[in-house]
């Protein structure tokens, strides 16, 4: 039994009694009760808000979705992001340092589509226009030479590039999705996460102003630089992601993403910038035919 100087037993509160006591037409109020009269009496006033009590139903539950992949609503939100995060990206995949991945240094989960479809499309004019300029500045002061603008190196190396970005990305990502099923402790990437490495790993190739000078050791110093810079991005950010499958395995996927980079640049190198034939002009290829008079 507890004593009567016992701090934690219940004590009834004696001045609130005597009050009621002396006062008996008072009237008592319930927090509790006046909570629900507000909360009934906000519903019939139609105070309530429909939106929010939605949202917080949704947030609560976890049932909120995001929206399909074919809405455009879907890729909004990969253009909602900030000109510092794109300049940090963009000199990220320019200076690459060894154990350093791009994925979880520069996009902590927030990729986007901004910066690598502006850096192929700038790709695509800088090296159309480059091989016109260059073409030009290799054939100026020939008499007979007449310029004439090909506009249809755009198409194709438009088709060259975003083919590259969109195409090869894909086929790593569903490689890399396949492996993941077949061994449970791989690090796995998403499609838009790998399709912004690959657009971002392009904007070394953009200063392609270089290969307009008409000498071939510079092309090629300019083309080997990007390379590097390049393929040690893709190599390093793509590492983590399979250095725990077979060695072959590793063999393949490392070898496949150079080679397919090596392709890209050498090809570009070869077509938009390869070295002109020299031009035959009228006087010399009718001085080079001999006519065969009888004795």
């Amino acid at each position: 039994m507890a004593s009567p100087n016992d701090p934690f037993e219940f004590q009834e509160f004696e001045e609130a009694d005597s009050l009621l006591k002396a006062n008996r037409d008072a009237t008592t109020i319930s927090i509790e009760d006046e909570d629900i009269k507000t909360e009934k009496q906000r519903k019939a006033d139609g105070d309530e808000d429909p939106l929010g009590t939605d949202d917080k139903t949704e947030l609560l539950s976890g049932q909120k979705e995001s929206p399909p992949f074919w809405t455009f609503e879907y890729y909004q939100r990969f253009f909602d992001i900030e000109t510092h995060h794109v300049k940090e990206r963009i000199i990220g995949s320019m200076l690459p340092w060894p154990g350093k991945n791009f994925i979880h240094v520069y996009l902590r989960r927030n990729p986007d589509l901004y910066g690598p479809f502006w850096i192929c499309t700038t790709l695509v004019f800088a090296i159309a226009i480059s091989g016109n300029i260059s073409n030009f500045l290799v054939h100026l002061g020939k008499p007979n030479y007449k310029y004439t603008p090909e506009f249809g190196k755009v198409t194709i190396a438009a088709t060259a590039i975003f083919t590259y970005a969109w195409l090869v990305p894909l086929a790593l990502w569903g490689f890399l999705l396949w492996r993941n099923n077949k061994i449970m402790n791989l690090v796995s990437y998403s499609f838009m996460e790998i399709v912004c490495v690959y657009g971002y790993s392009l904007s070394i190739y953009i200063p392609a102003v270089l290969w307009i000078l008409p000498y071939e050791w510079l092309r090629w110093c300019s083309i080997v630089v990007a390379l590097c810079l390049s393929g040690s991005v893709l190599v390093m950010t793509f590492w983590s992601a399979v250095s725990d499958d077979h060695p072959k395995i590793i063999i393949v996927i490392t070898s496949a993403i150079v080679v397919l980079n090596v392709l890209l640049a050498v090809g570009c190198k070869a077509y938009f910038f390869s070295k002109p034939e020299p031009v035959l002009t009228r006087h010399s290829s009718a001085a080079t035919q001999v006519t065969m008079v009888p004795s």
